[in-house]
């Protein structure tokens, strides 16, 4: 039973709640366990034991091994991280491949390499599918001799959809390219396994989409790949990333990492009946309702429909009477007016890509939850559609 004053979060690929069994690790570390990791007495040894704990748990999730693993600030650090790490390795390679739906973590840190330095480095940006899915074919015939990084995300943030990464990473690799993924999203929802996976150089992370703190990421180097450190200092991640870590936040992560090794199975029964039954019954009961991304071949939270001839922003503001929490596109990105880039690259209709609202689940969302968003949508839209000359004039 709904009562007046829950909060009905489904904003998850924004960031997660952090699990009460996170913040009940992390808590010995803000005040009694205060020591620095890397100090040499017992009392900041027992705290780098933890830390070493933590890499082992972030490994076990990603089927990778503890050395491999070096946490940062953040997702974007570890993007950044990984592009300009290759570029600096690879100085006679100037070109990046990347995608037309990249998070702007890497879209904007591309684009700017591209136009900042004048045109020092060379960017592709591949098209997507209206699925927006990838074309193989096409990402193969991309790539040229003096690529020095393809960057490609697992799942896209507004959609969902899942690229084939692991073949792109394989044709990558039989060019002598290095392969980054962006796994943001991806991490804790589906299975991943960087032990078979081999083409994959780069992958990173973030805690907060995966009921970790904000502010605690990873990137993951395999074993043998040309690296360069981006923050320089100290000798702290084995000289890889500088600076005095983040110890209550990375054992945080460490302890969610656990859980969603623990949860993955739910992730992609529990979760995905939920996120099925929320959408389709907002196809079914809402007309001119329209599903973004391929059907399947997608994350098992997330799904972003677009409610043809209103604004995303005003059904947010009427969701938000109900206390709904969803999204119209990235966090990162939400503030502004344009349409999402991702659904311009898919060649979403301009007069659904505006109307368009990303629900993304999470092992904490229930079924009375999905009933309650269900009983109220299809009145929020008649509503706006009514104040909407554009649905008037359809």
């Amino acid at each position: 039973m709904i009562k007046s004053d829950d909060v009905i979060y489904m904003d998850n690929n924004a960031t997660t709640m952090v699990a009460p069994e996170v913040v009940e690790t992390m808590m010995p570390y803000f005040s009694e366990l205060y020591g620095n990791p890397s100090s040499m007495h017992t009392f900041g040894g027992q705290v780098g034991k933890e830390v070493a704990t933590a890499r082992q748990r972030v490994a076990e999730l990603l089927c990778a091994d503890p050395s491999e693993i070096i946490f940062t600030s953040c997702g974007t650090e570890s993007d950044s991280t990984a592009i300009l790490s290759a570029l600096q390795a690879q100085s006679d390679k100037r070109h990046i491949v990347t995608t037309r739906v990249e998070h702007p973590a890497v879209k904007n840190l591309c684009e700017s390499l591209d136009s900042l330095t004048g045109h020092k480095h060379r960017v592709t940006q591949l098209h997507v599918e209206s699925d927006g899915t990838i074309d193989l074919k096409r990402f193969e015939d991309s790539l040229q001799d003096d690529t020095a990084i393809v960057s490609v995300m697992w799942a896209n943030n507004e959609t969902g959809v899942i690229f084939p990464v692991e073949e792109m990473a394989e044709i990558a690799k039989s060019r002598g390219i290095l392969f980054h993924t962006d796994a943001v999203q991806a991490v804790g929802k589906i299975p991943i396994d960087l032990s078979k996976a081999t083409g994959i150089d780069f992958l990173s992370l973030s805690g907060h989409k995966l009921h970790a703190p904000k502010g605690v990421g990873v990137l993951y180097v395999r074993k043998g790949t040309p690296y360069a450190p981006f923050v320089i200092g100290g000798h702290q991640e084995h000289g890889r990333r500088g600076g005095t870590e983040n110890v209550t936040s990375i054992i945080g992560l460490g302890k969610a990492c656990e859980l969603a090794t623990r949860h993955i199975k739910k992730e992609n029964t529990t979760v995905r009946a939920l996120r099925d039954k929320l959408e389709n019954g907002l196809l079914k009961t809402i007309p001119n309702a329209i599903l973004n991304g391929h059907k399947t071949q997608r994350l098992p939270n997330t799904a972003n429909i677009s409610f043809e001839y209103v604004e995303g922003e005003a059904i947010l503001l009427h969701m938000d009477r109900f206390n709904i929490c969803a999204s119209s596109g990235s966090a990162c990105t939400s503030g502004s007016l344009e349409p999402s880039h991702v659904l311009r690259a898919m060649g979403v209709p301009f007069t659904a890509a505006h109307g368009s609202i990303r629900f993304s689940l999470s092992v904490y969302n229930n079924e009375d939850e999905i009933d309650f968003v269900l009983e109220k949508m299809p009145g929020i839209i008649a509503n706006l559609r009514e104040m909407s000359p554009f649905w008037h004039n359809r």
